[in-house]
Protein backbone atom coordinates (compact mmCIF):
# COMPACT_ATOMS: atom_id res chain seq x y z
CA UNK A 1 0.00 0.00 0.00
CA UNK A 2 1.06 3.39 -0.71
CA UNK A 3 1.36 6.25 2.04
CA UNK A 4 -0.53 9.65 1.38
CA UNK A 5 -0.31 12.88 3.27
CA UNK A 6 -2.38 16.08 2.09
CA UNK A 7 -1.31 20.08 2.53
CA UNK A 8 -2.05 22.98 0.95
CA UNK A 9 -5.40 23.52 2.74
CA UNK A 10 -6.76 26.48 4.74
CA UNK A 11 -9.13 29.74 4.55
CA UNK A 12 -9.71 31.63 1.46
CA UNK A 13 -12.47 33.81 0.63
CA UNK A 14 -15.32 33.14 -2.48
CA UNK A 15 -13.88 33.57 -5.84
CA UNK A 16 -10.18 32.76 -4.55
CA UNK A 17 -7.87 29.55 -5.57
CA UNK A 18 -5.78 27.51 -3.51
CA UNK A 19 -4.01 24.54 -4.39
CA UNK A 20 -3.82 21.01 -2.66
CA UNK A 21 -0.92 18.30 -2.93
CA UNK A 22 -0.79 15.15 -1.74
CA UNK A 23 2.52 13.41 -1.21
CA UNK A 24 3.15 9.21 -1.86
CA UNK A 25 5.40 7.31 -0.31
CA UNK A 26 7.09 4.31 -2.04
CA UNK A 27 9.03 3.64 -5.20
CA UNK A 28 5.40 2.53 -7.12
CA UNK A 29 3.50 5.80 -7.32
CA UNK A 30 3.66 5.99 -11.23
CA UNK A 31 1.06 2.71 -11.27
CA UNK A 32 -1.10 4.14 -9.07
CA UNK A 33 -4.21 5.98 -9.88
CA UNK A 34 -4.82 8.49 -7.86
CA UNK A 35 -7.83 10.59 -6.68
CA UNK A 36 -9.57 13.08 -4.50
CA UNK A 37 -12.31 13.00 -2.50
CA UNK A 38 -14.16 15.75 0.12
CA UNK A 39 -16.11 15.68 2.73
CA UNK A 40 -18.60 18.52 4.09
CA UNK A 41 -20.03 18.43 8.01
CA UNK A 42 -23.15 16.07 8.10
CA UNK A 43 -22.63 14.95 4.88
CA UNK A 44 -20.91 11.71 2.82
CA UNK A 45 -17.25 11.68 1.47
CA UNK A 46 -17.77 12.60 -1.86
CA UNK A 47 -15.51 11.77 -5.24
CA UNK A 48 -13.97 15.01 -6.61
CA UNK A 49 -11.55 14.12 -9.06
CA UNK A 50 -8.88 11.20 -10.41
CA UNK A 51 -6.13 11.09 -12.42
CA UNK A 52 -5.32 7.55 -14.38
CA UNK A 53 -1.70 6.54 -13.85
CA UNK A 54 0.47 7.45 -16.94
CA UNK A 55 -1.00 9.00 -19.34
CA UNK A 56 -3.13 11.04 -17.61
CA UNK A 57 -6.21 11.00 -18.46
CA UNK A 58 -8.96 12.72 -15.92
CA UNK A 59 -12.01 12.73 -14.64
CA UNK A 60 -14.11 15.34 -12.49
CA UNK A 61 -17.25 15.24 -10.70
CA UNK A 62 -19.70 17.84 -12.40
CA UNK A 63 -20.13 20.26 -8.82
CA UNK A 64 -16.50 21.09 -9.65
CA UNK A 65 -15.85 20.60 -13.54
CA UNK A 66 -14.28 23.59 -15.25
CA UNK A 67 -13.11 25.17 -12.18
CA UNK A 68 -10.49 22.38 -10.27
CA UNK A 69 -7.35 20.48 -11.85
CA UNK A 70 -5.72 17.52 -10.94
CA UNK A 71 -2.58 16.77 -12.33
CA UNK A 72 0.24 14.93 -11.17
CA UNK A 73 4.01 14.90 -11.01
CA UNK A 74 5.34 10.96 -10.86
CA UNK A 75 9.35 12.20 -10.14
CA UNK A 76 8.37 13.96 -7.07
CA UNK A 77 5.77 11.54 -6.23
CA UNK A 78 2.91 13.83 -5.35
CA UNK A 79 -0.67 14.43 -7.29
CA UNK A 80 -1.88 18.01 -7.24
CA UNK A 81 -5.36 19.79 -6.62
CA UNK A 82 -5.50 23.26 -8.15
CA UNK A 83 -9.13 24.22 -7.25
CA UNK A 84 -10.10 27.95 -8.59
CA UNK A 85 -13.26 30.37 -8.00
CA UNK A 86 -13.99 28.97 -4.71
CA UNK A 87 -17.46 28.74 -3.55
CA UNK A 88 -19.02 28.27 -0.22
CA UNK A 89 -20.03 25.24 -0.59
CA UNK A 90 -16.58 23.79 -1.58
CA UNK A 91 -15.83 23.79 1.94
CA UNK A 92 -14.96 20.14 3.33
CA UNK A 93 -12.28 17.91 4.33
CA UNK A 94 -9.85 16.88 1.23
CA UNK A 95 -8.92 13.79 1.08
CA UNK A 96 -6.51 12.16 -1.27
CA UNK A 97 -5.99 8.33 -2.11
CA UNK A 98 -4.91 6.06 -4.45
CA UNK A 99 -5.72 2.62 -5.95
CA UNK A 100 -4.35 0.75 -8.80
CA UNK A 101 -7.12 0.75 -10.86
CA UNK A 102 -8.64 4.01 -12.83
CA UNK A 103 -12.37 2.90 -12.01
CA UNK A 104 -12.02 1.87 -8.25
CA UNK A 105 -10.03 4.99 -7.42
CA UNK A 106 -13.33 7.15 -8.26
CA UNK A 107 -15.41 4.53 -6.23
CA UNK A 108 -13.68 2.05 -3.59
CA UNK A 109 -10.01 3.39 -3.74
CA UNK A 110 -7.37 1.21 -1.39
CA UNK A 111 -5.33 3.91 0.22
CA UNK A 112 -6.48 7.24 2.16
CA UNK A 113 -4.43 9.85 3.15
CA UNK A 114 -5.65 11.81 6.59
CA UNK A 115 -7.17 14.82 4.90
CA UNK A 116 -6.59 18.74 4.93
CA UNK A 117 -9.35 21.24 5.91
CA UNK A 118 -10.59 23.59 2.91
CA UNK A 119 -13.01 26.64 3.91
CA UNK A 120 -14.31 28.91 1.56
CA UNK A 121 -15.46 32.03 3.28
CA UNK A 122 -18.85 34.29 1.82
Amino acid sequence: QVQLVESGGGLVQAGGSLRLSCAASGRTFSTYAMGWFRQAPGKEREFVAAISTSNGVTYYADSVKGRFTISRDNAKNTVYLQMNSLKPEDTAVYYCAADPAFVAVRTRPRSWGQGTQVTVSS
